[in-house]
């Protein structure tokens, strides 16, 4: 039995190196710690128990490790930035005419109006989603003071 125990572990160690993923690592450390059962002469259902036993463990120490240095790391981009932010029409928004612009973040944006209204210049809007190089937005909640 330990030369199928030690057979399995270098199995499990071939599929875990030919894997982008941990998918195997932990029967490997299983199938070691059988293998160790084996040579000391236990019987079968032991070494069954120790390798579902050690593969669990490894898994159960491993995973949080894996789950916190795995992680992709996020790097912003526009879309980030902007979505959910208010910005100001600088141009009649029709999406009709296929005009409208928005002044959001030091950049102004070609700009759409998400529920098809037209939205007049200088009004404040809250930027919806991108499509593209456009925004979609909608009026804002927010009163614009005008100066008489």
């Amino acid at each position: 039995m330990m030369w199928l125990w030690l057979c399995a572990a270098v199995l499990f160690g071939v599929v875990e190196a030919v894997t982008a993923g941990l998918v195997s690592v932990w029967f490997a450390v299983g199938s070691v710690g059988a293998f160790f059962a084996a040579l000391g002469g236990l019987n079968v259902t032991v070494q069954l128990v120790i390798f579902a036993a050690v593969s669990a463990a490894a898994l159960a120490v491993t995973r949080p490790l894996v789950a916190r240095f795995g992680r992709e790391r996020h790097v912003p981009t526009n879309l980030d930035r902007v979505i959910g932010r208010s910005a100001s029409v600088t141009e009649d928004i029709d999406n009709d005419a296929s005009t409208g612009a928005v002044y959001v973040d030091g950049k102004t944006w070609t700009a759409r109006s998400a529920g098809g209204e037209v939205i007049p210049a200088g009004t404040k809007v809250e930027i919806q989603r991108m499509e593209g190089v456009k925004l979609f937005v909608k009026k804002s909640e927010e009163k614009v003071e005008v100066v008489s």
